[in-house]
């Protein structure tokens, strides 16, 4: 089932980057809440997948054959809402209600709350086993779409995503789902090794899955892992990309504090004036 869409380039790529980037920190500057961190080390991996590899149709979110984005991920909406309306689904002038009162755009996604949101999410390790349901319905409906997931390395920790690893193969739904691992090595309560150590590749490949390991933050290198994904193989797949939690911002970079803090006035001006700076 190769994608549809028509490839864009990686600068195209990078450019709208950087937009989602600079949404993101004034979302969580203007609520002062929300996950900075991890929303914008998923930045490329979601870029790519939106633009270049998955199957959807913004002015018709319900399409029955549209690829599922499955965010297991679910306390980065910053990430997740910039991604929705940069591609479409509703207008970045919503992104300034973030968080308010009686806004669709609150803390974690909601099915019924807003275009293109496809799990209520945010207790995490749920996101594979979602896609599991989704992949058999769709396979009884004799519907032929793929369901991405995207997890943080932190729910690895919890043993529902490895029942849900166990039974992609075993039902077959390799062709159906594929998962991503947002790597960037931190988690709420700080490090990840130092709460409990994984190593995602070696775990992956003991539960029947092939492996494509990426640098998250290299664009090209992220739309070549996306692509490898997508093409038939006899086992299910996953990308496990290395990221760096907050990245393009230095003093959120690898800092778990910014896990789930806002910047103030100031740090948000430096960190407006790097991203617009580029990736380092």
């Amino acid at each position: 089932m190769p994608t549809t869409l028509a490839p864009v380039s990686v600068a195209e790529l990078k450019d709208v980057a950087k937009r989602l980037r600079a949404h993101i920190v004034e979302m969580v500057y203007q609520a002062q809440s929300g996950h900075p961190g991890g929303s914008l080390s998923a930045v490329e991996l979601g870029v790519s997948l939106f633009w270049n590899h998955l199957r959807c149709d913004p002015a018709d979110p319900g399409w029955p054959d549209r690829d599922r984005f499955i965010l297991s991920k679910g306390h980065a909406t910053p990430f997740y809402y910039s991604l929705l309306a940069e591609r479409g689904y509703f207008s970045t002038e919503l992104l300034a209600k973030f968080r308010t009162l009686g806004s669709p755009l609150q803390g974690h996604p909601s099915m019924s709350a807003a275009p293109g949101i496809e799990m209520s999410s945010g207790s995490l390790g749920q996101g594979l086993s979602f896609a599991i349901g989704h992949a058999l319905s769709g396979r009884l409906d004799r519907r032929d779409f793929r369901c991405w997931v995207m997890m943080g390395d932190g729910e690895l920790n919890e043993g529902q995503v490895w029942e849900a690893a166990m039974a992609v193969p075993h039902f077959d739904l390799g062709d159906r789902i594929i998962a991503m691992v947002d790597r960037n090595g931190i988690q709420n309560d700080g490090f990840g090794d130092n709460i409990m150590k994984i190593h995602p590749p070696e775990m992956w490949r003991g539960f029947g899955w092939h492996v494509i390991e990426c640098d998250g933050h290299d664009m090209a290198a992220v739309d070549q892992a996306l692509s490898e994904a997508e093409r038939p193989h006899e086992k299910p797949r996953v990308v496990v990309a290395y990221t760096v939690k907050g990245k393009g911002v230095s003093y959120m970079e690898n800092n778990p504090s910014f896990h789930g803090k806002a910047p103030t006035k100031d740090q948000l001006a430096q960190a407006l004036e790097e991203i617009a700076g580029g990736l380092k």
